[in-house]
């Protein structure tokens, strides 16, 4: 779990929390990025999904889910049918016998052996199917943790945007000041060369006149600050001329319905990251029935066509009869003759290539059994290994729930304090305004010196600045909570 950063504090507050300094500083500006020219306004949509497409963590997230899906499909596949086949290709020199002939022969020999197999796993204890569903629960958890890293990004952008716009609002205000506080001053200038105003009054302006100036060059920077953050978390090269598009006041709604127990039962079934953690557990508890599988015995069944080839493989065929003397001899009248045979004579020719692949033929089916009997305590570790794994998923999916719960609950507190603090600022404001007014009024009469006027204007000016600060708080804030829900974040 990942709780959402709270990017305010105290002595943050006052420039509506500076943007974490953990924003990704990464470089990949990848072709495809989307460049924003100057005179395009960047809305948030199109913020959001540069964001995401140039984000490093969700690139890799993508990377990891496509990797669970690779290793889901291998799985699956591993139920089909293996197939190999086998070639052999050789020579033989000197002497050597001939396998056909079983006789001595003194020549280069050339023989070739080719064979194919198959083998298909019939049973393995139901490794082989809790492994699918493991793998497959583990690549729907790489998905729900692609859209957790995809939320994410989403809500750092939201808040890099709302700084934008703060910041410019901030500075329009100041810039409003400039203007009140140089036409007194102009005023004061004509009465003070006449000398119907003490010098002092006309001092205090121009000094205050300088602080307003001044102010806006501190706001000019706060804005190019936001500006490259918020370029540096989409990964786009920064441009000073950025504009982003306003939000319409519409959306801003200070009056937030939900309970932390709602949003925290919404969470636990649209959270992304809740619904990973999940998974991962189910998955690990999943791989220990496919270790136990493996106690089993394994029944597949096989086989295999293979033949031969050799370059002196001759076979024999008839070709005449002749008659020859044989060593035999009979005596007639003393005188020996020798004995006349019959002789049956044979031609030889090489066997062909394709009648030897025939001739040589042969195949084999087979139903194989394997039974462990014994292999080091293997197994049985692994086993072991497999339950701790689910007892950390368990705990991880524990811990994680518990701190979504403490995070919506501080949350909550945050947008509580917040919605309080931006309604006491508009009465604030409001009474501000009202006293400057009147201020104003007797300041020109000459009724009050310029340290009551200038008391009253720094003082509007203030809580003005906090006004503007607190809203964007106050949204943000809400936009948290409808992270944590599974809302949209618009």
């Amino acid at each position: 779990m990942r709780p959402i950063i709270e990017y305010f504090n105290k002595n943050q507050m006052k420039n509506f929390g500076k943007v974490s300094k953990s924003f990704f500083l990464i470089t990949l500006f990848a072709s495809g990025a989307l460049i924003v020219k100057a005179q395009d306004q960047l809305t948030l949509k199109q913020a959001i999904e540069t964001g995401i497409k140039n984000n490093f963590d969700v690139l890799q997230s993508d990377l990891l889910m496509q990797k669970a899906d690779i290793t889901l499909q291998q799985t699956r596949e591993n139920k089909l049918p293996n197939l190999n086949a086998s070639l052999s290709q050789g020579n033989s020199y000197g002497k050597s016998i001939n396998p056909f002939t079983n006789a001595y022969i003194d020549e280069k020999v050339g023989f070739g052996g080719y064979g194919a197999s198959s083998n298909i796993l019939l049973f393995n204890g139901f490794s082989l199917q809790n492994a699918i569903k493991s793998n497959k629960l583990g690549y729907e958890a790489s998905k729900m943790e692609l859209q957790q890293a995809k939320d994410n990004l989403t809500i750092n952008i939201i808040l890099a945007y709302l700084q934008v716009l703060s910041t410019e609002d901030v500075l329009k205000q100041s810039q409003d000041q400039v203007l009140v506080t140089q036409k007194q001053t102009d005023r004061l200038s004509i009465l003070n060369r006449t000398g119907d105003i003490l010098p002092s009054d006309y001092y205090d302006l121009k000094g205050q006149l300088a602080n307003d100036q001044i102010a806006i060059v501190n706001n000019k920077g706060n804005l190019e600050t936001a500006k490259l953050s918020l370029a540096q978390l989409l990964n786009i090269p920064y441009d000073k001329n950025l504009e982003v598009e306003r939000i319409p006041e519409s959306n801003f709604n200070i009056n937030y319905t939900g309970t932390p127990d709602s949003i925290y039962n919404d969470a636990l079934q649209q959270f992304a990251e809740i619904k990973a953690v999940k998974l991962r557990t189910e998955s690990s508890e999943k791989n220990i029935r496919s270790v136990k599988g493996e106690l089993f015995p394994t029944l597949s069944f096989g086989g295999n066509i293979n033949s031969n080839y050799s370059s002196v493989a001759t076979q024999s065929f008839y070709a005449n009869t002749t008659d020859v003397s044989s060593p035999n001899y009979v005596t007639v009248g003393g005188t020996q003759y020798p004995v006349i045979e019959k002789q049956d004579n044979y031609n030889s020719e090489k066997i062909n290539f394709g009648s030897q692949l025939s001739n040589n033929l042969y195949y084999t089916l087979n139903l194989g059994l394997t039974i462990p009997l014994f292999n080091s305590f293997r197994i049985r570790n692994q086993i072991k290994l497999a339950k701790i794994d689910f007892k950390n998923n368990q705990l991880i999916e524990q811990h994680t729930k518990t701190l979504l719960q403490q995070s919506i609950e501080q949350a909550y507190v945050n947008l509580t304090t917040s919605s309080e603090k931006y309604k006491l600022l508009q009465d604030q404001v409001n009474s501000f305004a009202e006293s400057f007014r009147t201020s104003e009024v007797r300041f020109n009469a000459g009724a009050i010196t310029s340290v009551d006027y200038l008391i009253a204007k720094n003082n509007l000016t203030l809580a003005q600045n906090n006004l503007i600060i607190a809203k964007y708080d106050f949204v943000l804030r809400e936009k948290i909570l409808d992270y944590y829900g599974g809302k949209a974040l618009w």
